[in-house]
């Protein structure tokens, strides 16, 4: 039976047009041979993330570019949840932030920190950062590996490290926001460290 090693081969598209993510997985996946090719340097679209959960649009994303180019395909989709909104903005976490003019994470931040007040929602503000990594195969097949990493809502905004809600975020353990975290720190305990823990183990364990 041919192992998922196997399967992966030597060359892995990552279904992203980010640079740094692209440069996160080819620094963790160097140690086992394998070449990272980003879904910008294939020259494919972006697809309408139409998903209703996390899993989902990471599944559009992975199967799109395994489809396309005939490689095995990593794809992630993260975002917040906090509790007191109904787990959200969730997987809408991106959406919040949109403006004409590109994304305003301040104003994201703000809007969360608004709708808890507008709730009279007690502290602590208890929220998760959600990452789900999809590992699709050309011929239809994928592997799921879903992180997760606790931790509370807090304001103001403290730190200018790290992007998106980090700087509301305190995770479990820490008295720091993941904006004031060390960026390396951050990466070795985050949602995104535990799904790609868990892709590690599953595929080259």
């Amino acid at each position: 039976m041919t192992s998922v090693r196997e399967r992966i081969g030597s060359r892995l598209l990552v279904a992203t047009h980010n640079q740094g993510k692209l440069e996160e997985i080819a620094a963790l996946l160097e140690p086992y041979g394998v070449e990272v090719v980003g879904g910008k340097e294939m020259g494919l679209p972006e697809p309408e993330e139409t998903g209703t959960t996390f899993v989902e649009n990471a599944r559009i994303k992975a199967h799109a570019a395994a489809k396309a180019t005939g490689l095995p395909a990593l794809s992630d989709d993260s975002g917040i949840e906090v509790d007191a909104l109904d787990k959200a903005p969730g997987v809408y976490t991106a959406d919040w932030s949109e403006t004409p003019n590109g994304r305003d994470f301040v104003m994201a931040m703000t809007k969360t920190h608004d709708l808890l007040v507008e709730r009279d929602a007690p502290e602590p503000w208890s929220a998760r950062f959600c990452c789900t990594l999809v590992l699709a195969f050309p011929d239809g097949e994928d592997m799921v590996f879903p992180g997760v990493m606790e931790g509370r809502v807090v304001w103001p905004m403290r730190g200018d490290q790290g992007h998106g809600y980090d700087p509301i975020f305190v995770p479990e353990g820490f008295d720091v926001t993941f904006g004031e975290m060390d960026r390396w720190k951050k990466n070795e305990i985050s949602h995104r460290a535990d799904a790609f823990k868990k892709f590690v183990d599953g595929c080259f364990g």
